[in-house]
């Protein structure tokens, strides 16, 4: 991982500092990354891995990658290893190990025998149904059970049995006895262990009950000896159900919880739920579809991890729920990629140009720089000759008065060569503009004395004769402008607010011959338009972001 630069402090470090200073955990800071292997993360789990792999970083402890894997039925190894290429391509690294919650079922199913033989858990038989209406409401207490007060001898007969698969899936289920008229409903009696008949990615068939997250979490965190448990806050309210259970699970020097806002970003949806959806009924490609806010599909898109880490360091963390601006990403993106992408030169609509005063059979070799601050970055040839594209936006018949590109009589320089003059426009039979008849000036050439003579325009061009077609991928936000941007976003009906052009694909498009060396995730500014990166879908780019005057023009 490339060296962190020093970053400002939070409210999470604040509280670490009096830990520390305190003299708690003797001194050492322990995190982990628990990401549940149900999807591919997407940018709101970067926000978490930030915390968690660079706070540990920070205070020279170390944090431990482990799968919070106790839903077998959405989970798959897919997840596994998409979601440890997300954490690599950040440059995140699990010093502290790899673990998965699964390789602690039988430790959870011990403590929660345990429980039952104590009379703080027993095995219940209500139904769901009756378990919401039995739970109570935010201003109104639970009741008790019926099968509360279960004797522990058969409660714990019970849930061995549910164990060995004598019931079926939603018989019996084991729940906490703690308190029915809590103001906290997750202290209501929360479920700890449920019936599922589900093949698990790991573990198979040897189980067919399973630890409820709430349960199997803190305890993962108690045994892997992590000191402090960083979440969002949606979490704030399972704090004290978090602390009962490393506390009569008989855990010293328990981990302590710690929340913080999670991510929110404006016209995206940011629920593995809702991700899914998108993927599984077809309105995107697959989770790598670039217009996904999923790390694979940033990655495809051509996001960088440096923009990314950026990103998060700028929307900052804290305690406060907000949303951040998608502009915000973006600009992070563009500013990267201003510093480390090569320059070249493509045209999504082509126009021809035929310079009517250079021979047909004359080629002359161009030297292009491949980024303007940085020589170290060599450069690269391009021929000039008599048929050249030029971007069709680039020529208006009838311009105004400000516009400095090509225009009947007008003059523009062509970059890294001549000035050209446009003098004759060519027509199809329904009045389309098809060709461009102009003429060259031919003691004009940029890198001679010629240069001297200025005109205001400067247009980037392909040679025809060497254009390499491609397709380019343009994309916008996956929802539209009239979306409610908050951090319930995904809660409402999204499906109908899908953006119609978070998409448009362009054939036909035009790229300079040097574009033929570009290997699959390589990334250009094509001069003038925006960020484009090599797709592995073909010989396809995606638009990464536009150029800044580009936005300013929207």
């Amino acid at each position: 991982m490339e060296e962190a630069k020093e970053v400002r402090t939070n409210f999470i470090w604040d509280l670490i500092d009096e830990d520390l200073a305190a003299g708690k955990n003797g001194g050492k800071v322990h995190t982990r990354f628990p990401p549940e292997p149900n999807g591919y993360l997407h940018i709101g789990h970067t926000k978490a891995m930030y915390v968690d792999f660079m706070t540990a970083e920070r205070y020279g402890g170390v944090c431990n990658l482990r799968f919070d894997d106790t839903n077998p039925a959405k989970e798959d190894v897919e997840f596994v290893e998409g979601i440890e290429e997300d954490i690599r391509w950040l440059g995140f690294s699990w010093k502290g190990g790899l673990f998965f919650a699964s390789q602690y079922y039988e430790k959870c199913y011990e403590l929660a025998e345990s429980l039952i033989e104590r009379g703080l858990a027993y095995v219940d038989e209500l139904t769901p149904e009756q378990m919401r209406e039995y739970r109570g409401t935010l201003t109104e207490p639970g009741k008790n059970s019926p099968w509360r007060d279960r004797p522990a001898e058969e409660s714990l007969r019970i849930f061995r049995e549910m164990r060995a698969g004598k019931y079926p899936e939603g018989r019996y289920i084991l729940r906490a006895k703690i308190d029915m008229a809590s103001p906290n409903i997750n202290m209501r009696d929360p479920t700890l262990y449920r019936i599922a008949y589900k093949k698990h990615h790991r573990t198979g068939n040897e189980w067919c009950i399973y630890p409820m997250y709430d349960f199997a979490h803190p305890i993962g965190d108690a045994l892997e000896g992590i000191t402090h448990s960083l979440c969002s806050l949606e979490y704030e309210d399972h704090r004290p159900l978090y602390d009962w259970v490393v506390s009569v699970c008989g855990f010293e020097n328990p981990p302590r919880q710690i929340e913080f806002a999670r991510l929110n970003l404006t016209r995206t949806v940011m629920s593995k739920r809702y991700l899914r959806r998108l993927v599984e009924e077809g309105y995107v490609s697959g989770w790598d579809d670039p217009r996904m806010p999923t790390l694979c599909a940033m990655r495809r898109r051509g996001y960088t991890p440096a923009a990314i880490r950026d990103f998060i360091e700028r929307a900052g963390i804290s305690k406060a729920d907000s949303v951040v601006d998608m502009a915000l990403l973006e600009a992070c993106v563009r500013d990267d990629l201003g510093r480390t992408a090569p320059r070249a030169m493509a045209v999504l609509h082509p126009l021809r140009v035929t310079l009517t005063n250079w021979p047909e059979d004359l080629f002359e070799t161009v030297l292009l720089e491949n980024h303007p601050d940085h020589p170290e970055m060599g450069t690269h040839e391009a021929r000039f000759g008599r048929t050249l594209l030029i971007e069709r936006e680039d020529f208006m018949e009838e311009a105004p008065k400000k516009f400095f590109r090509l225009k009947p009589g007008g003059e523009v320089r062509l970059k890294g060569a001549y000035i050209i003059r446009c003098d004759e426009v060519v027509k199809d039979e329904q009045g389309n503009v098809v060709e461009l008849l102009c003429t060259a000036d031919l003691e004009s050439h940029s890198g001679t004395e010629g240069a001297a003579r200025k005109v205001k325009g400067t247009l980037h061009w392909v040679c025809a004769q060497d254009a390499v077609p491609f397709q380019a991928r343009l994309y916008e936000p996956l929802l539209n402008d009239a979306a409610e941007e908050d951090e319930d976003v995904d809660k409402k009906d999204f499906i109908s607010r899908l953006n119609p052009n978070s998409l448009t694909v362009l054939d036909g498009c035009m790229g300079e011959k040097w574009l033929e060396t570009a290997k699959d995730g390589d990334r250009f500014q094509f001069l003038r338009i925006g960020y484009f990166c090599k797709d592995p879908d073909g010989f396809v780019f995606n638009r990464v972001v536009g150029l800044k005057d580009n936005a300013k023009k929207k």
